[in-house]
């Protein structure tokens, strides 16, 4: 008589599991392919919505704040180019942490069910938005066009802040994840949160509206010195190297905080989902 084999998958506890999680990194690639699906899924207008609502943003900032609150760029271009450099990033922001910060909870039927890197879900969130945040440097590359406004040669400068960005928004996306699962008050902070966040962010308003003094501590929010180097690389504009730093800084200890605090709650969540 033959003797059944049985498989036992266990999480592994100690840090943060990279060797398992590249193992299985063809999933992490189905759940973003999944979650692009979802999201355009029965819709009318599809992938054009990653274009309509930057462009709706855009001007509405520019009616609002740039011809009523008569808030001027700090460069010579025009102000819908200054809105867009900020939105574009900050777009796949908010989208990102919304979403993701909602993961958990919505597949919780996924994660009672089986094992598997349950950082995979936020990140594959995430990776959805990043699809409409390439398509928004289509529509922005549109827009120079539009404009006639010749690109800074620093635009090389510009992967490296979406890789940046990536980083930062990941942090923030696993360590709301995780809390929204354990406090489900957070579904109802989380948009709030972000709302605010985007008038804490140089979206709409130039960094140096603030005292040069007490620029740097905008860089605490990453997203500020982003938003401020995308469009240093883009606009030409200088370099406001104490933010950007600042935001680096930030970046790497939001993603360490949020990945750890992931990982040490990770046990719980088919418990708790």
């Amino acid at each position: 008589m033959e003797q059944a084999i049985e498989t036992v998958m266990r999480p592994n506890q100690r840090g943060l599991a990279l060797k398992e999680a590249y193992a299985r990194r063809e999933l992490l690639y189905f759940l973003i392919l999944r979650d692009i699906k979802i999201r355009y899924k029965q819709t009318v207008l599809g992938v054009a919505w990653a274009v309509l609502v930057p462009m709706m943003q855009v001007v509405i900032f520019s009616v609002v704040f740039g011809r009523y609150a008569a808030i001027k760029p700090d460069g010579n271009y025009p102000y819908p180019l200054f809105v867009l450099a900020g939105l574009v990033p900050w777009t796949f922001f908010a989208q990102s942490v919304t979403q993701g910060g909602q993961s958990l909870v919505n597949q919780q039927q996924m994660l009672t069910k089986v094992y598997f890197p349950r950082l995979f879900v936020p990140t594959g969130a995430v990776g959805g938005c990043f699809v409409d945040f390439l398509i928004s440097l289509v529509v922005f590359a549109v827009a120079l066009a539009w404009y006639r406004f010749t690109p800074s040669w620093q635009v090389i400068f510009v992967p490296i802040l979406a890789l940046f960005t990536i980083a930062a928004t990941l942090g923030v996306v696993y360590l709301l994840s995780a809390l929204t699962v354990t406090y489900r008050d957070f579904r109802h902070i989380v948009p709030v949160l972000v709302q605010a966040l985007m008038y804490l962010s140089p979206v709409v308003y130039p960094v140096q509206l603030f005292p040069a003094r007490y620029q740097w501590l905008l860089g605490l929010n990453p997203l500020s010195g982003f938003i401020d180097g995308f469009r240093s690389a883009v606009l030409g504009k200088p370099w406001n190297f104490p933010t950007l730093l600042t935001s680096v800084a930030s970046t790497f200890a939001f993603l360490l905080v949020g990945a750890m605090y992931f990982r040490a709650t990770e046990r719980r969540f088919a418990d708790i989902a």
